[in-house]
């Protein structure tokens, strides 16, 4: 769980790319 920083960094867009990177472990 390393997206931290985009949730805090987007927001409400933080949590969609949040549930992009949960769906995809592969993603940095």
């Amino acid at each position: 769980m390393k997206y931290d920083v985009v949730i805090v960094g987007g927001g409400a867009a933080g949590s969609v790319l949040a549930s992009r990177l949960a769906e995809n472990p592969n993603t940095s």
